[in-house]
């Protein structure tokens, strides 16, 4: 069984690594979704460390090979956005379930990653819910700076209450414990009060 999560985080890893997306890490590059997968998987171990083969799975590959379906592919509206965002659950289920087959996991490890990559019963099923508790930690992480260079504080405060809502109470204490810069703690307390 080790072997056999092993060899999907790799192949899980290999596809990634083919995005042309790059991103400069302690000073080193890296394909985009490859370091993404890895601040997935290691906000898991921190958070959850005894979560399900299927949430530790899911967790690697959340955004697997997502170049390949660019946001300006769907009309820039919220319609187009949030098609989008369904296609691409859709989308990272099938990759990863080619790839957990190839592996040779059964139907039933398969099925389980493709309800969580689809975000099935998010809010009633806990795994569903510590997968999204676990995007929305690296989202604030990792992305938020960056994100809220580009938004108006109208707009972040919008996006921080709407990431607060999809997380549990879980989440909301630990992500109350990141280290945030001065800017974003300002803002998180005024998205938050």
């Amino acid at each position: 069984m080790e072997n056999k999560f092993e060899t999907a985080i790799e192949l899980f890893d290999a596809a990634n690594a083919k995005d042309p997306n790059k991103e400069i890490w302690n000073g080193k590059e890296y394909p985009k979704e490859v370091l993404y997968g890895m601040r997935m998987s290691e906000k898991l171990a921190i958070f959850a460390p005894d979560a399900s083969l299927a949430v530790k799975l899911a967790v690697r590959c959340q955004h697997i090979c997502r170049w390949e379906v660019p946001r300006d592919s769907y009309e820039m509206n919220r319609i187009g956005y949030l098609t989008w965002r369904r296609g691409l659950y859709k989308f990272h289920a099938q990759k990863a379930s080619e790839i957990l087959e190839k592996v040779g996991y059964d139907q039933i490890v398969i099925d389980g990653v493709k309800f969580l990559l689809q975000k099935k019963q998010l809010k009633k099923n806990a795994q569903t819910q510590l997968l999204e508790d676990v995007i929305c930690l690296v989202f604030l992480d990792f992305y938020f700076v960056n994100f809220s260079e580009k938004y108006t504080e109208e707009k972040l405060i919008d996006i921080v209450q709407k990431t607060w809502k999809k997380m549990s109470d879980k989440g909301h204490q630990f992500a109350l414990k990141l280290n945030f810069s001065e800017n974003s703690k300002e803002l998180l307390g005024k998205a938050l009060s």
